[in-house]
Order: C-alpha cells, then structure tokens, then sequence
C-alpha cells in the first residue's frame, strides 16, 4: 500500500524506458487499485504489463461492499491478479479455499493468476516447510485442470523472508521451488511442471538477484520493496 496516484503514474513512466530493451523477461507492476487504469492506460504498447494485487473471490457483480471484481480489473487494462499474497493470509484471513476461488475467478476473465505460497520462520524452524507450501499450493490448484495451468503463475515466498532484509540462500529457495514442481509433476505431469513459471519473492534486490536467476528452478522474481524505486527495480530486470 504505496504511492498516491501521481507518484504511481511517475515511477511507471520513469521505469519504462530503464527496461525498454529487456527482452528476455516478462515485466509486471502491480500498483494500488486506484492506480490501475491510468498506469495501464500510460503503459499501453510497452513491455510492462500491469497486476492488480487482489481481487475477490466472487466472479459475479453483487453486493459485496469494498470488494473488487476481476472482471472489474480486467477492464481497466490489468492482465494478472496476485493472489494469496502472504500479507493477505496473515493479517486478511486469506485461506487455501478462498484463494482458491479468487485463483478461479482470474481464470474464468482469462486473467493470469500470480499464486503465492510460504512458510513462517515457525514453520521452517519446526520443519513443517515442505508440508505447509504443498497444502497451500494443492489446496490453491484444487478442482484446475492443465489447460488450467497456462495461466496460472507460483510465487514462492518464504514468510520469514519478507521485508524483513533476509533471504533464503539461493540454495534454500532453488530446494523449494524443485520441491514445488516436484508437486505440479505429481498432481499433472513433467510438461505441465516443466511449463509453470515459479517466481522467488523475499527480499529481492539487485545485489542477490543474479544468484537466485542462477538456479535451475527459479524462473523469475516477485519483486517487493526494491520495487518502489524504478531505477534499484531496472537493475533487477536487467540484471545480465
């Protein structure tokens, strides 16, 4: 919950010409709600595609007051919704089954839904990790089918890690995210887990983002605080 809409609209405009040359990622912001329109309207024809960063779990216009539809998102030029965000299950109620259906709702506006899973430090510490990802990650996916799949997009972030200025060692987050695809593989096939982009997010910065993008199983970065300033977030993008 950052930027007024004036200093959204600038750092978007100073940030697209830092990444207009890069072509080996796709680029998604994802700014307030009262920003996605004028944000997808000024960066309509560029290579930065605008996220909302929530939506609710009903597809239908009804009477659900301060709820936003997808739909609604969609129609103001916005492509992806970010679903399941850490901070939303913690302090929002989020659970497995409404992100579920919020996941099933992007899909059914032909969004792309980023679904997000993690662990706490509690959880880690204990050793319940893998346990607690893979029922989020199951429950998230419940009753998609493979086609299903091409848009959907996961987005692991160890809880623990979240601007807190930690971060999972490239070799903690490369173990999970194969664990996580280990899970697509079981539930669809190798393809189908092959095919899912599985983006990083926890403390992401232009000093660590070289060795996490170095891991076989991490494919991309969900990009956090170093985000809100267009040159550190170019650095990200461009960081070859």
């Amino acid at each position: 919950m950052y930027k007024l809409l004036d200093e959204a609209v600038d750092t978007a405009l100073e940030l697209k010409p830092l990444v207009a040359n890069a072509t080996h990622c796709e680029i998604i912001i994802a700014p307030v709600f009262t920003a996605l329109k004028t944000e997808a309207d000024r960066l309509e024809g560029s290579n930065i595609q605008v996220s909302a960063q929530n939506c609710s779990r009903y597809s239908e216009h009804s009477a659900n007051t301060g709820e936003v539809c997808a739909d609604m998102i969609k129609d103001v030029g916005a492509n992806h919704i970010i679903v399941g965000h850490s901070e939303r299950r913690q302090f929002y109620g989020e659970t497995d089954a409404s992100v579920n259906e919020k996941t099933k709702a992007c899909l059914s506006f032909g969004l792309t839904a980023i679904v997000c899973v993690g662990e706490s430090l509690e959880d880690r510490e204990g050793g319940g990790a893998e346990r607690v990802v893979k029922t989020q990650l199951m429950g998230a996916l419940e009753g998609l089918t493979v086609s299903d799949m091409e848009r959907i997009i996961i987005a692991y972030e160890p809880v623990w890690a979240i601007g807190t200025g930690k971060t999972a060692t490239p070799e903690q987050a490369q173990e999970m995210h194969s664990f996580l695809r280990g899970v697509l593989k079981e539930r669809h096939s190798s393809e189908t887990a092959d095919a899912t982009r599985i983006l990083y997010g926890g403390s992401v910065k232009p000093a660590n983002v070289r060795d996490l993008m170095g891991q076989i199983d991490i494919d991309g970065a969900l990009v956090g605080g170093a985000s809100l300033d267009a040159k550190t977030f170019s650095e990200i993008v461009n960081y070859k």
